[in-house]
């Protein structure tokens, strides 16, 4: 039998089937991505390029900057850091078409959920990235994100919307490793990331959140362990120790592990007062025994 080499078997195709050979080619070669095509669809869009979060864990805030507060009125952000009280932090900016409305007022629901107030149990501070933005529409974002609270007029002053200078909100911004950037050919408009940063009352960065709707309950985990145990209950800081924190879920969850090792050590200290008091017993019954036996011995003397 012999074999045709394909090119003969081309050669010996009737001119319709010819036809259907190379519509087969084409069909399939325009079908097929190009290199260059796949290349770019591998790249990072433009407009959020070099846009995310940078986790800082430990850092240190500089609380010598300089903001204007909702009022107008020339601020310190040191001057919202007591050394104990807990801080969460955003940054936004009010014009935003879309993402930072969906932020703030998830984060405002979230708030909502916990039975602590803010100017109370902790702070809340949302700087506005854009400069061109000023106190008076800071303070329209402050009332319309306190409106979806229960006590507004109370939540407006532990809620603090701040605006500033370039070199100010840019220092701030890389503290806290958070990156943004103006958008290309479009008008005071910013790519940034969504995050909540949560700061120790020394302003020591100790979480951060990048979800779009924070767990009220998350948030409030976050709080204990940001202010270091001073505020939330023996429950809140018997849970943080046994917790651990999953950054891809923004969320807290019992630690097998953490439960066990405490466990061990909860039931070593159970054990050793257990033997402690019968230590005790035991001695006070052999005093006693003595000194009866003591008394016996003179009384039969006497």
């Amino acid at each position: 039998m012999r074999i045709l080499h394909p090119a003969a078997l081309a050669f010996r195709c009737s001119p319709a089937a010819m036809a259907l050979v190379l519509a087969a080619l084409v069909l399939w070669t325009g079908l097929r991505p190009t290199e260059g095509y796949a290349q770019r669809a591998n790249r990072t869009p433009e407009e959020i390029e070099n846009v995310g979060v940078d986790q800082k864990l430990g850092a240190t805030i500089p609380k010598s900057l300089s903001f204007r507060n909702e009022a107008g009125e020339r601020v310190r952000l040191g001057q919202y850091f007591d050394g104990s009280t807990p801080v969460m932090l955003t940054m936004n900016y009010h014009r935003c078409p879309q993402l930072c409305r969906i932020q703030l007022q998830k984060f405002a629901k979230a708030i909502g959920g916990l039975s602590w107030m803010a100017g109370e149990k902790f702070e809340v501070i949302t700087v506005d990235i854009n400069p061109a933005e000023g106190p008076a529409m800071a303070r329209k974002a402050q009332e319309r994100y306190a409106a979806a609270l229960e006590e507004p007029e109370k939540t407006t002053d532990g809620w603090h919307f701040l605006t500033g200078e370039q070199a100010a909100i840019q220092a701030l911004a890389d503290s806290v490793g958070i990156r943004y950037k103006a958008l290309p050919n479009k008008t005071e408009q910013f790519a940034h990331p969504a995050a909540i940063v949560f700061l120790s009352g020394s302003g020591t960065i100790t979480r951060y959140f990048t979800t779009l709707a924070p767990a009220s309950g998350n948030l409030r985990t976050a709080l204990v362990e940001a202010s270091n145990g001073t505020v939330g209950t023996i429950i809140d800081k018997a849970f943080l120790a046994c917790a651990r924190f999953d950054p891809d879920s923004n969320s807290y969850s019992a630690s097998a592990f953490k439960i066990m090792r405490y466990g061990s050590i909860f039931m070593a200290l159970l054990m050793g007062a257990a033997l402690f008091v019968f230590w005790r017993r035991e001695k006070q019954q052999l005093e006693t025994a003595h000194e009866e036996g003591i008394d016996a011995m003179l009384s039969e003397r006497t």
